[in-house]
């Protein structure tokens, strides 16, 4: 639980204190979107089939911390840092080095208690590798439509 806490109280006040980019109404959208796809992907892949969990194979209070406090912020790291008007290469070598950063960060989770939260089931790394990516794009497209709407909406006054 303590390496939880201090990756939440880190995570948190880097994403906001280093934010140059996102409104104040694109972290809201972000940070509800975050928490809804990974407690619906969290709902099957978790508690049905007990891939991976937070703490206890079951459903306890302690694995709320993670599912509201800690991927959020992450996910404005991203969107903050992303290099949106480079090429595809600075992009892909960005989301790559992010990828690698996720993935060190989720083996640091494994250590055991106090400082490691996180338990593989029959998941592994590897299939982080491969659907971290699918997740980092399906977030920056959110991202993107999100500011469509708002430069619609904003249109309208």
């Amino acid at each position: 639980m303590i390496g939880l806490l201090i990756a939440i109280v880190t995570f948190n006040y880097l994403g906001f204190k280093t934010n140059k980019l996102l409104s104040g109404n694109q972290i809201l959208h972000i940070w509800l979107f975050t928490i809804a796809l990974q407690v619906l992907f969290d709902l099957f892949i978790e508690f049905k089939y007990h891939a991976y969990w937070y703490f206890d194979k079951e459903l306890d209070w302690r694995g709320v911390f993670p599912h509201v406090f800690l991927i959020p912020p992450v996910n404005m790291f991203f969107l903050n840092w992303f290099p949106y008007k480079k090429g595809w290469m600075k992009q892909v070598i960005y989301l790559t080095s992010f990828i690698m950063a996720i993935l060190s960060y989720e083996l640091i989770t494994l250590l055991p208690e106090p400082w490691g939260y996180f338990h593989y089931g029959w998941w592994k790394l590897w299939h982080a590798s491969i659907l971290d990516p699918i997740l980092l794009l399906i977030l920056l497209g959110f991202y993107k439509w999100i500011c469509k709407l708002e430069k619609k909406a904003c249109s309208k006054y």
